[in-house]
């Protein structure tokens, strides 16, 4: 009798698994760092020279706490500048000296290098006062994106390039040309599209590849739950306070309720309609304000954790976050300006020890550094 093998059993397709994107290296508030980071370098009189733009941004973000940065040889030789010594000359005739030799000196060794336009006071420039997190994250950034896969061996316009179009890049990976993007970027803007950083270029719109969205700087959104204030109106056109409640989503009408009923703040009903109806005007920091916040700042130490301790235990006995004056009150700092008020909390939220619901009034919490 003949053997009868088995049929095959029908081959059984594996399914494939979507690894899930990386997350961003940028908050959207650390994305218009990194923008204002390229504006600034984009600014300086280097002469269209990549190898020294792409150095000054590397330096300029290392110094923007207090305009000076460290860099060793073996960051340099990391950038992959094709003029190594010529993009320090450059930058040496701006007055950015190294205290020490980066090309032949040991290596290893930090080079400390001051940027006369972001040291001093006052500072000439004060674009690049980031908050210590930021500076931090968006410092992580700029090393994470020049040394990202697609343009890790690209030319040096390329790479500069790469840090403009994920800098203005979107959530959803789309993005406009900035007008600050140098003459040089705009040409390698097809080695870019051959090297699969980007997917597409049509006029003055790019699309990051998939594989580099989180890089994106990515842009503040409207909250879909707590919506901002409405812009102001003549009084004949003005909502009154109930048709503005009417209009709200519910969350937003739950947030005022707790404000405007609070048995603990015991708000007028005019000074919280006020203060959720008003258009946001943005507050002017003058120089002596920033000085006078210089002055205060070296007073408070240990203020990032104590802001945030504050603002959860004020969110738990209230049911809604402190105001800016209700803070720095409860925090025992002395009655301030409005000016300088909000430059306190500014920094606060900056540095991630608070974040809040801008410009919706009474939404401070703990940041991400204070939770």
């Amino acid at each position: 009798m003949p053997n009868t093998l088995p049929a095959p059993s029908p081959a059984v397709a594996t399914p494939t698994v979507k690894s899930a994107p990386q997350p961003y290296l940028l908050t959207p508030g650390q994305g218009e760092a990194a923008r204002a980071l390229l504006t600034f370098v984009g600014s300086l009189p280097l002469d269209g020279s990549s190898d020294a733009q792409l150095l000054a941004a590397v330096i300029a973000i290392r110094a923007a706490r207090d305009g000076s940065g460290n860099l060793t040889g073996v960051d340099l030789r990391s950038l992959r500048l094709g003029d190594a010594e010529g993009a320090l000359l450059a930058l040496s005739g701006l007055g950015w000296q190294p205290q020490g030799d980066l090309l032949a000196g040991d290596p290893s060794t930090p080079v400390s290098v001051t940027v006369p336009e972001l040291s001093g006071e006052p500072r000439p420039d004060r674009s690049l006062l980031f908050g210590k997190l930021q500076r931090s994250r968006v410092s992580g950034w700029t090393t994470r994106t020049l040394a990202a896969k697609p343009v890790k061996k690209a030319s040096s316009p390329a790479r500069l390039a790469a840090l403009f179009l994920a800098a203005h890049s979107r959530s959803d990976r789309t993005g406009t040309l900035p007008a600050g993007l140098p003459g040089q970027c705009h040409a390698a803007l097809p080695e870019l599209l051959a090297k699969n950083f980007l997917s597409e270029v049509e006029g003055d719109r790019y699309r990051l590849s998939e594989a580099v969205r989180h890089l994106s700087g990515r842009y503040r959104e409207r909250d879909d739950q707590l919506p901002s204030r409405p812009v102001d109106k003549s009084p004949v056109e003005q909502l009154s306070w109930e048709e503005w409640k009417a209009k709200a989503s519910a969350a937003l009408r739950r947030h005022v309720e707790n404000v405007e009923h609070c048995p603990l703040c015991k708000f007028s009903t005019a000074r919280v309609a006020e203060a959720f109806m008003r258009k946001a005007v943005p507050v002017q920091c003058a120089e002596d304000v920033r000085t006078a916040y210089a002055e205060w700042e070296k007073t408070q130490q240990g203020r990032g954790p104590r802001a945030a301790a504050f603002a959860a235990a004020f969110r738990e006995d209230h049911g809604h976050g402190p105001s800016f004056k209700q803070l720095c009150k409860g925090l025992g700092w002395k009655k301030q300006p409005r000016a300088l008020r909000a430059l306190i909390v500014g920094r606060l939220i900056a540095d991630e020890w608070l974040t809040n619901t801008e410009p919706v009034p009474w939404t401070l919490r703990p940041g991400k550094a204070g939770q």
